[in-house]
């Protein structure tokens, strides 16, 4: 931690609460970078306090990472979006068909990430009053002090928030499901069977290819069915979930990664496919090796 001397019982008792402000901060920010600023801004916050005038320190600092995290998600939403850099490398790849143990810990972010793609569609007050109550079990009255709101207020903003939730949730269908109109997509790209392809793409999917000229965006299933043979090889890769949503992770011959491809699904059509084919990017990731 910066500029805390390791003998301050004030830096000792913060580094106490470290993984659980990172915890909250992440999981409202969705990003690692942003997380850590966050709690860093703390720190930073708590050094500047009188220890002796906070009676529940664990309470203070979750009050202060919740509002700086706010801050920061609604900053976010009125500035140009995230680096290219920053949101590949967050991109949380795990093999299917039975992880090692070294990858359920990368499996357990995954999750996570499921969760923050579905929390994407609400606003930062709703989001930020979900992810502390129904995530960290934080009493509404103590997320009302963070938001500026009643406790009432706050129990009704929370519940509009997880019916918000459970409705993306049901609208993804469950796992097994999206597996299946993938699988069929990577068939039919495979083969070259146009109709098929149409019969699993929404009419408004958005197809995003990061190559090494760029970042493309196709947009409509026309458009997207002529593209799909970027996303045909992959059907020789192996099924991956990528930051909680199906995918397809691909090597080349030399074992290094040759693609990685996610899939956003909703009421059994494809919404939105992502493709990374770029090497730079690529090597960003933590991505598993061939087996």
């Amino acid at each position: 931690m910066s500029g805390a001397h390791p003998a301050d019982p004030i830096a000792e008792a913060f580094e106490a609460h470290r993984a659980r402000l990172t915890a909250v901060a992440y999981r409202v920010l969705g990003s690692h970078a942003d997380a850590d600023d966050a709690v860093q801004e703390t720190w930073l916050r708590l050094s500047r306090q009188h220890a002796d005038a906070i009676d529940n320190l664990g309470g203070w600092l979750t009050t202060v990472v919740g509002r700086i995290s706010l801050d920061l998600l609604r900053s976010r939403r009125t500035r140009a979006t995230v680096p290219l850099d920053d949101q590949l490398s967050e991109l949380t790849v795990t093999l299917d068909d039975g992880p090692t143990p070294e990858e359920l810990v990368a499996l357990g972010d995954s999750v996570g990430l499921a969760l923050l793609t579905v929390l994407d569609s609400l606003r930062p007050d709703e989001r930020l009053a979900f992810v502390l109550h129904d995530v960290f079990a934080l009493p509404h009255g103590e997320i009302g002090t963070i938001l500026g709101r009643s406790t009432d207020a706050t129990k009704m903003l929370t519940s509009r928030a997880r019916r918000k939730v459970q409705a993306a949730q049901h609208s993804a269908g469950d796992p097994q499901q999206r597996r299946e109109v993938v699988a069929a997509f990577l068939a039919a790209a495979r083969e070259g069977r146009f109709s098929r392809l149409l019969e699993v793409l929404h009419p408004e999917v958005e197809f995003t290819v990061h190559a090494p000229g760029g970042r493309f965006v196709t947009i409509g299933a026309t458009e997207v069915a002529g593209r799909a043979r970027v996303a045909g090889g992959a059907g020789r890769g192996r099924a991956a979930t990528v930051n909680g949503r199906p995918g397809v992770l691909a090597w080349n011959e030399d074992g290094t990664p040759l693609s990685v491809l996610a899939f956003t699904v909703a009421d059994g059509l494809i919404t939105e496919i992502t493709a990374v084919v770029d090497p730079a990017a690529l090597a960003l990731m933590d991505l598993p090796a061939p087996v």
